[in-house]
């Protein structure tokens, strides 16, 4: 939608003797547009100035509901010479309860799914990661860093490490696609729980880099170590995932309906 036809005056239709005030009625209806799709993400809003005098209310009236649409994370507002209000980009809902594969829940969330190989070498486990493996210091480990994208574009940074006495030849294999699937149907090793711990950190200079993000953009760090039924830890991996674009999700009392996706 063009910002000419978005201020054409009768699409907003104000209520002046409702107890709904007007920042909450500009809030109802242009969420509403959104929502229903004649705004589209992406979608440049025009300045607030001229907003405003096409719906014949204050500025600061304005900023009230354009301030409650960026709570409700259906705007987002940014400065600078480029910036502006615009319609935000849909979330993608990362689903911590089971075990689906990232892949998988793109794909559950009508998303293409890929991956940007950044390094895959072998190397000596640290301590960290042989204690989290349950594996001798220095035993050998795959190191897999990926770049996950979803529609191509960044979404996480994702650091893998598995134990290479499980899958000997695995750097062989295509290593684009899901991880999980490959120790699955290759290695006869199917994931089967996992423990994850979460921490927001702030962006460094390499993973902003690698993310296309800003240097001290938020991320959710998700630390995961993953299990065989058997008890066997098969993988551990630090995922890092751009906060504008995910939302972590965990359902209690058991696996979310495949509906829910």
């Amino acid at each position: 939608m063009t910002t000419e036809s978005f201020v054409v005056g009768d699409q907003f239709h104000p209520r002046p003797d409702s107890s709904v005030p007007m920042h909450v009625q500009i809030e109802q209806w242009l969420g509403g547009e959104i929502v229903a799709g004649h705004l589209t993400p992406g979608d440049r809003l025009p300045p607030e100035r001229q907003l405003a005098a096409s719906l014949q209310v204050s500025r600061m009236t304005l900023r009230q509901a354009l301030a409650a649409l960026e709570r409700r994370e259906l705007l987002v507002r940014t400065g600078g010479r480029n910036g502006g209000t615009f319609v935000a980009q849909p979330k993608v809902e990362c689903d911590l309860t089971g075990l689906t594969g990232f892949t998988e829940q793109l794909r559950r969330s009508n998303l293409e799914p890929g991956a940007r190989v950044l390094k895959a070498e072998r190397r000596p486990a640290t301590g960290v990661v042989a204690s989290a493996l349950n594996i001798d210091e220095g035993a050998g480990v795959y190191e897999i860093i990926r770049v996950r994208l979803a529609n191509l574009r960044p979404l996480a940074l994702e650091c893998s490490y598995f134990p290479a006495a499980l899958c000997p030849d695995l750097l062989s294999r295509p290593l684009t696609g899901s991880l999980y699937a490959l120790l699955t149907s290759v290695y006869g090793q199917e994931p089967a729980r996992a423990f994850e711990a979460l921490s927001p950190v702030i962006a460094t200079e390499v993973e902003a880099a690698a993310l296309e993000i800003a240097v001290g953009q938020p991320l959710m760090m998700i630390e995961r170590t993953a299990y065989a039924q058997s008890g066997l830890a098969l993988e551990y991996a630090r995922d890092l995932f751009r906060g504008d674009r995910t939302k972590i999700t965990v359902w209690s009392g058991g696996e979310a309906p495949v509906a829910g996706f």
